[in-house]
């Protein structure tokens, strides 16, 4: 099976030894994003609800630089680091997805890089 490497300059660049995603058949696993704003590479202005929000924003841009979007994701992980922050997540998400929804999992963590509160990685599948 091939791998292709998936990138667009519309999410935040690989900041380590990982690409933003990667697509394996029809399959496209997301790497986790946070609230980094891609033309500064700095943190979004704002409260949690803002870096949920580009958090989505993030994902959504590399899921359509596979050809796909926010609604071919089956698998979601949500990783916070107060998970009082979950009921936010689920009020921002209901903007996002419409049913079914992914699966998901959320995890609640010690931190994050850059001092974020929120980060998501996701698997996708594609209909080719």
């Amino acid at each position: 099976m091939t791998k292709h490497v998936i990138s667009t300059d519309q999410a935040p660049r690989a900041i380590g030894t990982y690409s933003q995603g990667v697509k394996a058949g029809q399959t496209v696993y997301l790497s986790g994003q946070i609230p980094l704003v891609p033309e500064t590479m700095e943190m979004v202005a704002g409260d949690r609800e803002a870096q949920i929000r580009r958090v989505f924003d993030n994902l959504r841009a590399v899921a359509q630089a596979a050809n796909g979007d926010l609604a071919d994701i089956v698998k979601l992980n949500v990783f916070l680091t107060d998970l009082n922050d979950f009921v936010l997540v689920n009020q921002v998400m209901a903007e996002y997805f419409q049913e079914p929804y992914p699966a998901r999992a959320a995890v609640g963590v010690a931190a994050l890089p850059k001092g974020a509160a929120v980060e998501m990685d996701a698997v996708m599948v594609l209909d080719d």
